[in-house]
Formats: structure tokens, C-alpha cells, sequence
């Protein structure tokens, strides 16, 4: 039985990794190990407890996951054997996080205890029916009260394939820069549809890189440096918020968006 505190760290676009956390943090409480939820976007690195044993929970995004859920991941202080589980939440194929994570954080002097992928609905290009995403969602949060049970009997896992792995981590990388350009901001430019929007400010709360800001009495401006995890565009309760990839402008959320925003 694992021994001690659980802190997990987490981001959440849509909702997935939310519902994938949660379901696992009331595993480990049901089962006596006291865990705090943390958000990602929201703590300091330099503020974790090697004590405690470290969980971390994101989306895949350009087959890893977001410059900043990386920024954290790399800034996290050395250890000295404290132990640490990663999950992630993904609509198809990743490939460049499991190893390479697992190699940074060994590097960084944390033991690596288990590292799950849990396919949920995507959230980019074509949306699948409601009825379909519900299946997803229910056999997910299955798979995740299954890992977190592997997790507190010893049974989890976090392997590597060399090479391969290592590969892909490095052209999501390069994607994760290119994301960022000038150029790919310019022309994948999420936009504010001002006959829709009714001013309500809640896509500035939700963004995770303070990207959008709104002067009193005008509406949400897009900074242009956007990390595309499609929160504004998900939860824009008017869907003023085009994201130009996304089939016939369709969006996917898992939660109300007052659950992403409680402290």
C-alpha cells in the first residue's frame, strides 16, 4: 500500500483531465491517503513538497503537452527519491510524453511509480456525437479509478521506449514552437465574434497563460500568444469564440465552467 500524502498537479482544458483527476483523487481518499489537488496554472513549482508523493495530470497536446504544463514539469526542484505518477487525457495518439517525461523527472532525482493515457473525447477538429463522448467519459473515469488503485498497490508502471519516443518528443517540440509563432498566431487567430459576446470576462478568468484581457466596457483581446488548449472557445457561454480548426465551429466541454474556475 502506498504510504504518505498525495499532491497532484493538474491542468485541465475542457474538462477531461478535471473529471479524470478528480475520479482519482476520490479513489485515494476513499481509500485512506490524504491527496490535495493542485492547478497547474495556478501553483509555483518551487512550492512542492518532496515529502509527498507527486501526481501530474494534463492533455496531450502536438502528441506531448503545453509549453507551460512542460515549464512547470521542468522547474519542479530536485529530489531525492521522492516518488511521482503522471496521467494524461488524449482523443488519439501522444507518443513523445510517457519516456521523455519519465526521463526528466528520474533525472531531477524523483522515482517514477506509474504513468497512465486515458483516451477521452477530443476537443479539436471533428466532435463526436454526445452519446458517444458519454461512452468515452464513463469507460475513462473507469480506467482511472483502475490506475489509481494500481498506484496504491505497487502494480503501476511507467516504462520508456528509447528512441522512438525520444523522436517524437523533439518534433512536438519543434510544434510546440511553431504553435507560438508569429506567423501560426496571425493566421490561427482565435476571434471574438462581437455580435455574440456579451462582455462577461469569463474567458479571461479560464485562460491558463493570462493571454486575454479585457479593458472595462470592450471586449476580450486575444494577446496572440495563445497555447490553443481551446478553454475560451469551449466554454464561452455565448460561443463568441471561434477556434478556426474546429469542424463547423463545434466545441467539447466535460465540466460547467465554474468547475475549472474553483480555487
Amino acid at each position: 500500500m502506498l504510504n504518505g500524502n498525495i499532491d497532484f498537479y493538474y491542468f485541465s482544458g475542457t474538462g477531461n483531465t478535471h473529471l479524470v483527476v478528480k475520479k482519482m483523487e476520490e479513489t485515494f481518499l476513499k481509500e485512506g491517503v490524504t491527496t490535495h489537488v493542485y492547478k497547474i496554472d495556478k501553483s509555483d513549482p518551487k512550492d512542492v513538497n518532496l515529502d509527498h508523493v507527486i501526481g501530474l495530470g494534463f492533455p496531450i497536446a502536438e502528441l506531448s503537452t503545453y509549453d507551460f504544463v512542460w515549464k512547470f514539469i521542468k522547474s519542479l526542484p530536485t529530489a531525492n527519491g521522492t516518488k511521482i505518477f503522471m496521467v494524461d487525457t488524449l482523443g488519439g495518439f501522444s507518443g513523445g510524453i510517457v519516456g521523455p517525461l519519465r526521463e526528466i523527472v528520474k533525472k531531477k532525482g524523483y522515482q517514477p511509480i506509474g504513468a497512465q493515457e486515458i483516451i477521452m473525447p477530443p476537443n479539436i477538429f471533428y466532435i463526436q456525437d454526445e452519446n458517444t463522448n458519454k461512452e468515452k467519459v464513463e469507460k475513462g473515469l473507469k480506467k482511472a479509478e483502475e490506475y489509481a488503485y494500481d498506484i496504491l498497490d505497487g502494480k503501476s508502471r511507467w516504462g520508456r521506449v528509447p528512441l522512438i519516443s525520444d523522436a517524437i518528443y523533439y518534433t512536438s517540440i519543434a510544434a510546440l514552437r511553431l504553435t507560438h509563432s508569429d506567423l501560426n498566431q496571425k493566421y490561427f487567430h482565435l476571434a471574438v465574434n462581437k455580435k455574440k459576446c456579451n462582455k462577461c470576462g469569463q474567458c479571461v478568468e479560464l485562460c491558463p497563460i493570462n493571454n486575454i484581457k479585457m479593458e472595462e466596457g470592450k471586449y476580450p483581446v486575444n494577446l496572440r500568444d495563445c497555447a490553443y488548449c481551446l478553454r475560451c472557445t469551449s466554454f464561452c457561454p455565448k460561443k463568441a469564440i471561434s477556434a478556426p480548426f474546429n469542424y463547423k465551429s463545434k466545441t467539447y466541454r466535460a465540466v460547467k465552467a465554474k468547475e475549472l474556475l474553483k480555487t
